[in-house]
C-alpha cells in the first residue's frame, strides 16, 4: 500500500508541494520562466531576473530608491486621501439623492472613460512641475471608480432597511450613518481597493509625465539611457507598493466587515 495514500500519514522531513501557498508558487514559477526567457531572448530592454535584482541592489545602496520611493510614497497618499474623501462625499451623494445623480453623474461617468493622463498638461500648466500635478493626477486615476462604486453600494441597500428605520424615528443623519454606510462597507470597500490601484498607476504616470520627483523619474531617466535592467528594477518596487497598498486596505476592509459572514466574503 503506498504510504503517502491519502489519509495516511506522510513521512517526516518530505517535503509537498500541497503545503506551499499557492501564490508562493505562482511566483516561483514566474521568477523562473522570466530567468530563462531573459538567457534565451538576449534583449536588452528584457534581461533575466538576475540582473534586474542585482540592478536594483545596486541602485539601493547608492540611495536612489530610498529618496525616490519616500516621494513617491508621500504623492501616492495625499492624492489617495484626497480621492477617498471626496469619492465617499460624492458617491454617497449619488446614490442616496438622485438630484445629485442627475447633476454629477455626466461628469462622473465621462471623466472615468476619458484617459486620465491627457490631464496632467492642464494640472503641470495650473500647478507647475511639482508635487500638486503629480498628487492632482493620482485623483484623476482613483476618485471616479471610488464614486461609481460607491453610489452604486448606497443605491443596493434593501429599501426596507431605510423604511424600518424611518418607522423609528430615524433622522436622514443617522439613516446614512447607522444604516446605509454600514450595509454598504463591502461593495464601498471593494471600490476602495479597485481605487488603490489606480492610485498607484496614477503616480508613476503623473512622475513620469512630469519628471520631477519620485520612482517615475528614474524610469524616465533609466529609459532614456537604454536601462532596462533599471526600469525593470524599478517596477518591482512599484508592484511591492501596489501589492502593499492593496494588502493595507484588504487588511482595513477586514476590521470593518467583520460582522459579515464568512460564506458572504467569498473571496474578498
Amino acid at each position: 500500500m503506498n504510504a503517502l495514500a491519502e489519509g495516511a500519514p506522510r513521512p517526516r522531513g518530505q517535503l509537498s508541494w500541497r503545503g506551499l501557498p499557492p501564490a508562493a508558487i505562482s511566483l516561483a514559477a514566474g521568477a523562473v520562466a522570466w530567468e530563462v526567457v531573459g538567457h534565451l531572448a538576449a534583449v536588452p530592454f528584457f534581461p533575466p531576473l538576475s540582473a534586474v535584482l542585482a540592478r536594483l541592489a545596486a541602485m539601493a545602496s547608492g540611495g536612489q530608491i530610498v529618496a525616490n520611493l519616500a516621494d513617491s510614497l508621500v504623492n501616492l497618499v495625499l492624492g489617495f486621501v484626497i480621492s477617498l474623501v471626496v469619492g465617499l462625499v460624492a458617491g454617497v451623494a449619488m446614490g442616496r439623492y438622485r438630484k445629485v445623480e442627475a447633476a454629477l453623474g455626466v461628469y462622473v461617468y465621462a471623466l472615468l472613460t476619458a484617459p486620465s493622463l491627457v490631464f496632467a498638461p492642464i494640472f503641470f500648466s495650473l500647478l507647475g512641475a511639482g508635487r500638486g500635478s503629480i498628487v492632482a493626477v493620482v485623483v484623476m486615476y482613483a476618485v471616479f471608480v471610488i464614486i461609481i462604486n460607491t453610489a452604486s453600494a448606497i443605491r443596493s441597500v434593501p429599501a426596507h432597511l431605510v423604511e424600518m428605520a424611518r418607522s423609528y424615528g430615524a433622522s436622514e443623519p443617522q439613516i446614512l450613518l447607522r444604516v446605509l454606510l454600514p450595509a454598504a462597507t463591502p461593495m464601498i470597500m471593494a471600490g476602495v481597493r479597485l481605487g488603490v490601484g489606480r492610485a498607484v498607476t496614477g503616480m508613476i504616470n503623473g512622475e513620469m509625465f512630469i519628471a520631477v520627483v519620485g520612482l517615475g523619474h528614474i524610469v524616465t531617466q533609466a529609459g532614456g539611457r537604454f536601462d532596462g535592467a533599471g526600469v525593470l528594477a524599478v517596477l518591482l518596487v512599484i508592484i511591492a507598493v501596489a501589492l502593499g497598498a492593496v494588502a493595507l486596505v484588504q487588511a482595513v476592509d477586514r476590521r470593518l466587515t467583520r460582522w459579515v459572514p464568512e460564506t458572504s466574503r467569498g473571496d474578498r
